[in-house]
């Protein structure tokens, strides 16, 4: 056997070798970054979540509003990707009390029964006007801050995740001033999923205040992080002011 056969063999089987090793350090990648996931969204394979939504009021039959609904499809693909199987369920109806399995709850906090108490119990420290001749419908106020919607132009959404112990399962809650909004807030958190998943892991809670700009014109597209508001959003309001004043 000639030098140069020979060394066509080595480089060949080097070739086959750094293959190999790359192949095993991708996957084992991809595992780590699924089981991050997973454990993020708590949807462990064959698991199961619901996701929980507004009837749409112009529709005589059970559906959901348009951007709902899109907002529902990119959390489907998340689900899917972990290997979890997800239900629908409309706000109205009566399901059990959330940590038993994952829950993702989308929609307007004023007129969405589920998110509504969510959000009254989970994050005491927001309030959301229904509505009267000095504040507008939808405007919420946190940390005696208020942020009223400006209908097309800016827009506000709370995405949270939020735990019930180290052992309940979490829920995702997308409470926005329009319906736009729910699925602004939905994308923001498909496309940060990793980094959200490397940031709070399997228990971290967070309440994250976003804007959407200009959605007349760009849709769901522009969003800006306006503020991390957990603490605030998670103290009952009382309990807020006398730790500022304590400050």
């Amino acid at each position: 056997m000639t030098d140069t056969v020979q060394d066509l063999i080595a480089s060949g089987a080097a070739l086959v070798v750094g293959l190999a090793l790359g192949w095993a350090v991708h996957s084992a990648y991809a595992r780590r970054k699924r089981a991050r996931e997973q454990a993020f969204f708590g949807l462990p394979d064959g698991s199961e979540c619901v996701l929980v939504t507004h009837r749409d009021s112009t529709s005589a039959h059970w559906s959901i509003p348009r951007h709902d609904a899109l907002a529902l499809f990119g959390i489907a693909a998340v689900v899917e990707n972990c290997g979890a199987h997800a239900e629908v369920a409309p706000h109205d109806t009566g399901l059990q009390g959330f940590g038993a399995r994952t829950e993702f709850c989308v929609g307007d906090p004023t007129a969405h029964r589920r998110l509504g108490a969510h959000m009254g119990n989970l994050l005491p420290g927001v309030a959301v006007h229904q509505g009267d001749e000095t504040q507008e419908r939808g405007s919420f106020t946190i940390g005696g801050t208020e942020y009223r919607p400006e209908p097309g132009a800016v827009e506000y959404v709370l995405l949270a995740r939020l735990t019930a112990g180290e052992s309940g399962r979490p829920v995702f809650l997308a409470a926005g001033q329009r319906p736009v909004t729910h699925r602004a807030a939905i994308r923001h958190l498909v496309r940060n999923r990793a980094r959200f998943a490397r940031k709070y892991g399997a228990q971290g809670s967070f309440c994250l205040l976003l804007k959407v700009v200009n959605s007349q014109a760009y849709g769901p597209d522009v969003v800006e992080v306006v503020a991390d508001v957990t603490k605030a959003a998670t103290s009952a309001p009382g309990r807020s002011r006398a730790a500022h004043k304590s400050d």
